[in-house]
């Protein structure tokens, strides 16, 4: 596919996700702007993990086209449904039939809480990118934003590094970094992924450095 037909599928399909996305609550952690950055990650890993590009925009576009919040029961079920809801347009956009079920499988496996080991290069490629955004200046944002939704705190702060509690990212945002992002970086899937995850894994230490210093 060349460039230009790429841009003209990205902008078609983010009309559709806007569309479908009206009726859903609004989420500033999955944004047009998260789709687009994850697109732009993805083309980045890409270029040492040979992938399908026709595969891998829609499954980049259409990964969280179904969001729920990190609280409803079905969450663990929202990357699959995003799959069917995907495939259910792309058929109706004349979407080569033989590439359905990999843009199904690289949705359906992005996610954390759905627990599909990715199988094909689109698939981990859209994995990594998805979990870049967990780490970094850009996951610390993403990560302050969903707890203050959440309706959660900072920090602890008469313990903000949990050193006499047990974690607990509900409560806390800060604890999140030690229950979950710290860990993303062993499930990256390829090495370019993983090498990016290291960088901004170590700048999110950086920053609770920073953190813990100014809060005394």
């Amino acid at each position: 596919m060349t460039p230009a037909d790429l841009t003209a599928r990205q902008a078609r399909y983010e009309a559709e996700v806007t569309r479908q996305w009206a009726a859903q609550p609004a989420d500033g952690a999955h944004d047009l702007g998260h789709l687009r950055r994850v697109w732009a990650r993805a083309q980045v890993i890409a270029m040492d993990e040979p992938c399908d590009a026709e595969v891998l925009l829609p499954a980049c576009i259409f990964h969280d086209l179904v969001n729920l919040p990190k609280s409803h029961p079905d969450r663990a079920r929202a990357s699959s449904l995003s799959a069917e809801a995907a495939c259910h347009f792309l058929r109706a956009d004349d979407f080569p039939a033989d590439k359905l079920s990999a843009v199904g499988h690289a949705i359906a496996a992005h996610s954390f809480s759905a627990a599909i080991a990715p199988v094909t290069p689109e698939a981990r490629v859209l994995q990594d990118a998805d979990r870049l955004e967990a780490l970094g200046a850009i996951g610390l944002a993403r990560m302050f934003h969903v707890a203050g939704a959440m309706g959660g705190g900072l920090f602890d702060a008469a313990d903000p590094m949990a050193l006499h509690r047990p974690l607990n990212d509900r409560a806390f945002a800060l604890d999140h970094i030690e229950t979950k992002l710290l860990k993303i970086v062993d499930t990256m899937q390829t090495a370019p992924g993983r090498a990016m995850a290291e960088e901004r894994a170590d700048w999110m230490l950086s920053f609770r450095t920073r953190l813990l210093s100014e809060i005394g």
